[in-house]
């Protein structure tokens, strides 16, 4: 497995949990339909709301297994994405989109298979006047991203893992997920999360 296929595997919780240089982006960014989850590294692109031509010049400069981490100001009023860029990137190899902003063409998009995280939903169209900025790191909520750093989104979050970080990253959370695999085999022999934890002895492990 690709390193970006393990991150995917492990879950935004999981990794989370295990890497303390590991960045939650905001709650508010949802996965468009249920069951999508991605990772890769972030190919960031920042621009004006209601204009989506810089989002076509990153889909064209994106490599396969890229994210595209999209910035417009967390704006909602117009959806600068909808299903022919979806399909465009598809069909790029280019692994799936968060932005800080809103798409339209849900439904479309989900057929597609593309994964999809975004603040909002929005039909209203957009100019195609300004090539924005690639590449650049953007700042969405606090969270740091540059481009080349670690993406994980599911259904719980969107983390983002430092490019430096990434590999002490994956083998925490791998560490992580090991040891919960033994908890759940305890569970499933008939023992309690108080005697796996020592919290019937007032000592946690």
């Amino acid at each position: 497995m690709t390193t970006a296929a393990r991150f995917e595997a492990l879950g935004t919780a999981t990794v989370g949990e295990a890497s303390a240089e590991a960045r939650l982006v905001p709650a508010q960014l949802r996965p468009i339909s249920p069951g999508m989850r991605v990772a890769g590294p972030a190919h960031t692109v920042r621009f004006p709301p209601g204009d989506n031509l810089a989002l076509h010049h990153a889909i064209a400069a994106a490599s396969p297994g890229d994210v595209i981490v999209a910035d417009c100001g967390g704006i909602i009023d117009s959806g600068p994405f909808g299903e022919i860029m979806a399909l465009a990137c598809k069909l790029r190899g280019i692994a799936g989109l968060v932005i800080n902003g809103a798409v339209r063409d849900t439904a479309q998009i989900a057929t597609l298979g593309f994964p999809v995280f975004s603040r909002g939903i929005d039909i209203r169209g957009t100019g195609k006047s300004s090539r924005g900025e690639i590449g650049v790191t953007l700042d969405i909520g606090g969270a740091r991203i540059a481009a080349g750093d670690m993406i994980i989104a599911d259904a719980d979050a969107v983390i983002v893992v430092p490019c430096a970080s990434v590999d002490a990253a994956l083998a925490a959370a791998e560490a992580r997920a090991e040891k919960e695999n033994r908890m759940m085999e305890r569970l499933r022999a008939g023992e309690t999360t108080l005697q796996i934890l020592g919290l019937d002895k007032g000592e946690p492990k």
